[in-house]
């Protein structure tokens, strides 16, 4: 399928611009992607790499690698994403699991020496229009991602191009994308945001993406009107920055900004609006599902805190305890999901259990569907905390933290406790310039006007910075681990 797309686009526009460098003149056309195609397919097949074949990629440039992706997924073949500033031993569990037959990599991206290098030759030919051996056609393209790799066996993940396919379109079509529009990513490619919301909806829509190697304000809102975005693919992190310094002048052809990969704090949100006037549409989504689960509704009601509806794949939130049957409306259980994007097994070091044999995959995210359907995420469940029996889910501590002032972000986590069990205790970034004196003082007014006494952190750590991981995601392992370490 994701063949066809690229056959047609090549047919259709082949001269308009696919993907350019946001902040260089690097660019690919409809046209150029096609014959990155048909090179990759002759390359693969004198290294004789069937379809199916597992080819790592690990490239420094923004537009060089997500060109080679999309190339691998259109020749049939299953492309294994390499972080190329990871460290040695996290890219040696990865390969662990994926087992590529090859690699495309820079030279200096250190590889296992038995892992044969690849390089098309300059691509030639192959106009838009003329005749294809499409052996990619049949579908037994994908992606293989690994979650979960940072200790043990991460789990392997592989997207068919089936269930790429039909993620993207949903995408595409929930977000209203069509060949007018350009949008922004500055997510890492490595990631399954990147690869689907970014470089699969762009592909289905005939839409252009500008891909920036990493999200800088330095200079953004310039780039933005210069490109003329038109929709913004980005995280909570990069929403609350930019809501602190807004331009001047709002550029004119944003449609929205998409925000993913973790729950977007309703104060970070009602900042930004409020400073830019432009919408940012809530999603929900995880690698198992090639990306979008739920989504807010571009036109008609958004509402804040929530992930949004069903976007092509069912939902269910069930009891806590896993039992049989949803919870009741507005009740908090354990959110499931299905559909044709979804997977139905891991392919290597998965958890048994973790899919039913209905297709139900348990996410371990916490969560509550309201009585109009909206999925709210209040936590994982590895995440809850545990005070005296008494469940506290950090999402709704750190909501009261991020509505003060001075606070620029903020993670709630717990600690053990010899009595209790656990407490929560806060990190806390302040915002340059405020006393961390007045800062923790107001911190625990707010708590206590706003937070029964077993929510109210025992401890507020003001910090330069929280952890995050390569989408942006607070790294809570690593805040535990900090509230653990002897002092």
């Amino acid at each position: 399928m994701i063949r066809d797309w690229i056959e047609q686009a090549a047919a259709c526009q082949g001269r308009d611009i696919y993907l350019e460098d946001a902040r260089g003149s690097a660019a690919l056309t409809f046209a150029g992607l096609r014959r990155a195609v048909l090179a990759w397919e002759r390359c693969l097949d004198t290294a004789g790499l069937p379809p199916g074949a597992r080819v790592a990629v690990s490239l420094r440039e923004p537009v060089e690698y997500a060109t080679t992706l999309v190339a691998l997924l259109g020749a049939g073949r299953v492309a294994v994403p390499l972080d190329p500033c990871a460290p040695g031993p996290d890219v040696a569990r990865v390969l662990g699991v994926a087992r590529p037959a090859a690699a495309v990599a820079d030279a200096s991206f250190g590889l296992p020496s038995d892992l044969p290098l690849l390089w098309p030759e300059a691509a030639g030919g192959g106009e838009p229009g003329a005749a294809a051996d499409s052996s990619g056609a049949d579908g037994s393209g994908g992606i293989f991602l690994c979650t979960s790799g940072t200790t043990g066996t991460p789990k392997g993940i592989l997207l068919r191009d089936g269930q790429l396919a039909h993620v993207a379109a949903s995408v595409a079509a929930h977000h209203r994308l069509t060949a007018a529009d350009r949008g922004y990513c500055s997510l890492p490619l490595f990631h399954v945001n990147a690869e689907v919301v970014g470089l699969l909806a762009s592909l289905r829509s005939g839409a252009r993406l500008a891909l920036d190697r990493r999200f800088s304000r330095r200079g953004f809102w310039d780039m933005i009107a210069e490109r003329g975005i038109t929709w913004i693919n980005a995280v909570p992190a990069i929403i609350s920055i930019l809501a602190m310094d807004p331009p001047a002048v709002r550029p004119a052809a944003v449609r929205f900004v998409r925000s993913a990969s973790a729950p977007l704090p309703r104060a970070a949100l009602e900042r930004f609006e409020t400073a830019l006037g432009i919408p940012v549409i809530e999603t929900y989504g995880m690698t198992e599902a090639a990306s979008m689960i739920t989504a807010n509704p571009l036109e008609g009601p958004r509402k804040p805190g929530s992930a949004g509806l069903p976007a092509g794949t069912e939902v269910r939130v069930v009891a806590p305890d896993g039992a049989a049957g949803a919870a009741r409306a507005g009740g908090v259980g354990r959110v499931q999901i299905r559909g044709k994007g979804v997977i139905t097994r891991y392919a290597e070091g998965g958890r048994p259990g973790a899919i039913d044999p209905a297709g139900w995959l348990d996410t371990s995210d916490v969560g509550y569907l309201d009585s109009d359907g909206y999925l709210f995420l209040v936590g994982r469940s590895d995440d809850v905390i545990n005070r005296g029996g008494e469940k506290i889910y950090p999402r709704e501590i750190e909501e009261v933290l991020l509505a003060q002032p001075g606070v620029r972000s903020a993670a709630v986590v717990g600690a053990a406790d010899d009595v209790l069990g656990e407490r929560p205790v806060a990190y806390v970034v302040p915002d340059a310039g405020w006393p961390e004196e007045k800062v923790e003082a107001a911190l625990r007014e707010a708590c206590e006007a706003e937070l029964p006494r077993h929510k109210q952190p025992s401890a507020f750590c003001l910090v330069a910075e929280l952890p995050l991981g390569p989408t942006g995601k607070i790294a809570r392992s690593r805040l535990r681990d900090l509230v653990t370490a002897p002092r």
